[in-house]
């Protein structure tokens, strides 16, 4: 489930600056209801600082104006706020210099893994 960096300060500012419902709140933020509802009656999150999503680029500020519309509807996720993932490729190893000429572990593979290798030809 996608949820906007930092939940709890971005339930914190749309609590005290919309009209969006609990619910709304809380599925968009990934928490739960009552704890939206406890962040709104003081209980939570006392003196957190609420988190923009609209100047954060989370979300819309026609997205929120049509969510405070309509109660039955859902706040969603800009696309742009969800971060690229990106695959790291594993390049080659650095050999320490003392290994740089080491033939031993070659030997070694090749004897474990290769038994019909005479000892002739592996030398």
């Amino acid at each position: 489930m996608l949820a906007p960096l930092m939940p709890k300060a971005t339930a914190v500012w749309l609590v005290e600056n919309t009209s969006l419902t609990f619910e709304q709140i809380a599925e968009f933020c990934g928490l739960h209801p009552l704890e939206v509802q406890a962040i709104a009656d003081g209980e939570v999150a006392i003196q957190m600082q609420g988190l923009d999503p609209v100047a954060n680029g989370q979300t819309t500020a026609e997205e929120l104006a049509r969510c405070q519309a309509d109660p039955t509807a859902r706040l969603k996720l800009s696309p742009q706020a969800i971060p690229q993932q990106f695959v790291r490729h594993r390049g080659p190893r650095y050999t320490p210099i003392s290994k740089r000429q080491d033939k031993p572990d070659a030997i070694n593979y090749l004897v474990r893994n290769h038994p019909e290798l005479s000892d002739a030809l592996i030398s």
